[in-house]
Parts: C-alpha cells; structure tokens; sequence
C-alpha cells in the first residue's frame, strides 16, 4: 500500500478552506451564490457535503485569478485545489 503524501491536505479541509476563503470577501462571497444558487443558510446548513465544497472548487475554477489567490492564501498549489474538486465530485 502507498503511503499517503502527508503534504497534500485531505480534499473536505481543503474544500472548507476554500469556502471560507471565499466568503472572507463580501463580494467573492456574492458572486459564489449568483453563481452556485446556493443561499448563506444552504452554506451554512451543508458547509460540510462534498457537492457543496465541491461547487465552491468549481466557483473558483471558473474564475482563475480566484483560483490562483485562493491556492496562494492556503499556501498550496492550484492543482491541489483542482485535484480536492475531483475527490470531492467522486464521493
């Protein structure tokens, strides 16, 4: 068995960091439920399910100037984020 790189972090923190890097900025965090259909209390209420962070993932990845901020907040590379929205989309 592959030991697992312990480097990468697991694809739900990942998700929730993005999500909370995301809603950090008033705007960011408009644009994400314009796009997403998600409402504050959806978030809320499912911050946690890997379609929600996985809707976020693909929010930013729409964006790429969001994705690439993001990645530099969390100190990670953007595939890394790229690579948390395909786990996430698996589950």
């Amino acid at each position: 068995m592959r030991a697992r790189d312990t480097n990468i972090p697991d694809a739900e923190v990942l998700g929730l960091q993005a999500l909370i890097w995301t809603i950090d900025e008033p705007e960011r965090a408009s644009r994400l439920i314009a796009v997403t259909g998600l409402d504050p209390d959806d978030l809320r209420a499912r911050a946690g399910e890997p379609s929600v962070l996985a809707a976020v993932i693909g929010y930013l990845e729409s964006h790429e100037p969001d994705l690439i901020a993001c990645a530099a907040a969390l100190h990670v590379p953007p595939q890394a984020l790229v690579a948390a929205h395909e786990a996430l989309e698996a589950r």
